[in-house]
């Protein structure tokens, strides 16, 4: 276990937005989780992964960044038939699990191609793109919650739109520790082909070289993308001060190099407020903020 006393939240997050926390504790291994539970019981924590899906506000913050550093395998744990179960730890960055899928011909996840995060990460936020979602392939997730570790089946994890809980865990503090996921053999040139397809579309379409936390708002029901409606409500190439929504994907919220997460809120609210006035939709935010829940739009 690894203790790092007042860390940036601006240089933990691809944003690069934010002021300090308390401290962040990096697990290294299970037995680390050992006293976890006393550790964080007077504190208030923050699961975090490779910080790239996070706005982090200005100022030092009473929180605890816990990060599950765990980088074992991918490995293949189980095969039946075209289907194989690959096992992976939560501090593997997702492009890590690609190349490995794609080593291997291991199809199913050529659409995260090109997602920054982590394992645990993306299981937490149920990443997905391109019609694909992490949560769709999952067999199980290993969890520590209230100093015990537990393996959740499937059918035991809710989740949904950008959304993952173990059931029963709904207002419980947890950690993913590592996720086994079910793919489908097939050829490793085809399986590339489809990560490069998948990843060419996200460059033309998408700001994946700036420094941005992905999409800012989820998606509303209907037919018209928080993209789409943030682009006709004015918002593509918006800036204020040292932030801007993307040029390329008006959803896209960067860091220009000189934002304070000030300005990236008050140009949140700015293009909530339009949307709703405009469209009569409440956007509502996809990126997780540090403190959990602070910024009301």
């Amino acid at each position: 276990m690894r203790v790092i006393e007042a860390p940036s939240l601006a240089s933990l997050t691809t944003l690069g937005l934010g002021g300090t926390c308390a401290r962040e504790i990096v697990l290294e291994c299970e037995e680390d989780l050992c006293g976890l539970e006393e550790i964080l019981a007077s504190s208030r924590p923050f699961a975090l992964g490779l910080g790239s899906n996070i706005l982090g506000l200005d100022g030092h913050h009473d929180v605890v960044l816990v990060r599950p550093a765990f980088r074992d395998g991918p490995e293949i744990v189980a095969e039946s038939g075209d289907m194989v179960q690959v096992k992976a730890g939560a501090g593997l960055p997702l492009p890590a699990l690609l190349h490995f899928c794609r080593k291997e011909g291991l199809s199913g996840l050529e659409g995260l191609a090109g997602i920054p995060g982590s394992v645990g990460g993306a299981c937490a936020m149920n990443a997905g793109s391109f019609g694909t979602t992490i949560g769709s392939h999952l067999v199980s997730c290993t969890i520590w919650s209230e100093g015990a570790v537990r393996t959740w089946a499937k059918d035991s994890l809710e989740t949904g739109y950008r959304h993952f809980v173990p059931k029963g865990l709904e207002n419980s503090f947890f950690l993913v520790l590592s996720a086994t996921l079910l793919l489908q053999k097939d050829d490793s040139m085809a399986v590339g082909e489809r990560m490069k397809s998948c990843l060419a579309l996200k460059k033309e379409r998408q700001p994946v070289q700036a420094r941005s936390a992905g999409c800012v708002f989820k998606n509303p029901a209907g037919d018209l993308s928080a993209g789409i409606l943030l682009d006709r409500a004015g918002f593509r190439g918006r800036k204020l001060g040292g932030v801007a929504m993307s040029e390329q994907h008006a959803n896209f919220l960067i860091n220009t190099g000189t934002g304070t997460a000030a300005e990236a809120a008050s140009l949140l609210k700015m293009a909530r407020a339009a949307v709703a006035e405009q469209f009569g939709v409440e956007l509502q935010l996809e990126v997780c903020t540090v403190p959990e829940g602070a910024l009301v739009l």
